[in-house]
């Protein structure tokens, strides 16, 4: 499968809320680092997260793209991130992030090794 094409799939698989499209889309031993500096390791970690996350029925977020590269085995995506959700208390807030996402490529399918939000 081709770099942009499996991020596409994994980008619409979020958008979609599927986890299990999700999981398709990542690799055993990927890691991902939250907005507030949590890390999380490994598959069970991140689908657990993404679970709880895609139940939020509120949330929405605008991706531009800011960079892409790919050498070998391995691809990278940046993108600006406007995200918006509503709090405990229901009160709608945003947050604007960069989201570096790092795939490899195992065996014809590229899988998400590396999710990085940063504020």
């Amino acid at each position: 499968m081709e770099f942009d094409l499996a991020v596409d799939r994994h980008l619409t698989a979020i958008g979609a809320r599927d986890v299990d499209a999700y999981l398709a889309t990542v690799h055993d031993d990927v890691s991902m680092v939250l907005p507030d500096g949590t890390l999380l390791n490994g598959r069970a970690a991140v689908g657990a997260f993404h679970r709880d996350w895609f139940a939020d029925p509120d949330w929405a977020w605008e991706l531009d793209l800011t960079h892409s590269a790919r050498v070998g085995d391995t691809g990278l995506v940046v993108y600006t991130v406007d995200y918006h959700d509503l709090d405990a208390d229901q009160k709608p807030y945003s947050m604007r992030y960069l989201l570096s996402l790092v795939f490899t490529r195992v065996g014809g399918d590229w899988l998400l090794l590396h999710d990085q939000n940063t504020k």
